[in-house]
């Protein structure tokens, strides 16, 4: 009885673990929605109360949406929380479960940091620096561990099993490859999308002179290159895919599958929003696509890396060669 009861509370857990994620997800979208709109000053330099309020009377729009990112993003924080006592309770000493979910905790606190620091310091609203371009990167780069160890704590809280998969020698080189060139093209997209929010362009054409102007200003020069790592990095990417799908068994095949086609879909978004002048709905489906793909690389990465996987794959996987 104590055995089911413990195999149902990881169940839980790890559904509220993916849940987490979900929410997480959208908090992330709803502060790109903060930047596009230039709300970020909408508290004034208070925090973490907002116009030095707890509860502030939003005379202004700006007010309302960065008072609900703020609320959103504490609420993200509480449920981190939750998420780090629960893996403790539920999960013995030494359990990935408990490292990622600490992890996952750390990152978050560094998240709210991150977000404290640029209100503080006025790195907000109409702010060029070249100073807050460097902690918006930073900021994206610490999202992505945020996320990527919230993944693991959900996929290590299953029933994983050890598995051989048969794989190439250099195939972890080209994972971390991946993956290091993926917070590389998140850092550079937090730069350009910056950019692209203080410096509007009317037409395509004038945004592509303004990028190779050398009277143009830092941030704008800097756009270019997001487009041209993007395509290098996606091409790395598809490669590890692709060899992670000849491995095939035990679902490796499956995310392989999936990765490849979410940075696909990623180079497809990216290139709307480039030629639609970068409106900030697209700029929203643009960072969720992103944060999706990177889901995906980094359980394909686990997956190939840790040769474990939910004991679900292995019946499935055994069922498909029977039929064949």
């Amino acid at each position: 009885m104590e055995k089911v009861t413990k195999e149902l509370s990881m169940k839980r857990f790890q559904v509220f673990a993916w849940g987490f994620i979900g929410y997480t997800l959208l908090v992330i979208v709803w502060g790109a929605y903060v930047r596009a709109t230039g709300s970020g000053a909408g508290c004034g330099n208070h925090w973490p109360l907002c116009n030095g309020e707890v509860i502030p009377r939003a005379e202004q729009l700006e007010t309302l949406i960065e008072f609900t990112h703020r609320l959103t993003s504490g609420l993200a924080l509480i449920l981190t929380i939750g998420l780090l006592v629960w893996a403790f309770r539920s999960f013995p000493a030494g359990s990935r479960v408990r490292t990622f979910a600490s992890l996952t905790t750390l990152f978050m606190l560094t998240e709210a940091l991150l977000g404290a620091g640029l209100v503080l310091f006025g790195l907000v609203a109409d702010d060029d620096s070249v100073a807050r371009a460097w902690v918006m990167a930073f900021h994206l780069v610490n999202t992505c561990f945020l996320l990527a160890c919230a993944t693991l704590t959900a996929w290590n809280a299953g029933d994983l099993r050890e598995i051989r998969i048969p794989r190439a020698r250099w195939t972890k080189a080209l994972l971390i490859a991946a993956l290091v060139g993926t917070l590389l093209l998140a850092a550079s997209g937090a730069v350009a999308a910056l950019g692209d929010t203080l410096f509007p362009v009317k037409t395509f054409s004038e945004g592509l002179s303004d990028d190779f102007s050398a009277e143009a200003h830092l941030l704008v020069r800097l756009r270019i290159f997001h487009p041209m790592l993007a395509v290098i990095v996606s091409l790395l990417v598809l490669g590890a895919a692709f060899v992670c799908w000849q491995s095939g068994g035990a679902g490796a095949a499956r995310i392989g599958i999936l990765t490849g086609l979410l940075f696909l879909a990623q180079l497809a978004v990216g290139t709307f929003n480039l030629l639609l002048l970068a409106p900030v709905w697209l700029q929203m489906v643009h960072l969720l696509v992103a944060d999706l793909a990177w889901i995906s690389l980094v359980l394909l990465a686990s997956l190939m890396l840790q040769r474990r996987v939910p004991s679900a794959w292995l019946a499935t996987t055994s069922q498909e060669a029977a039929r064949v």
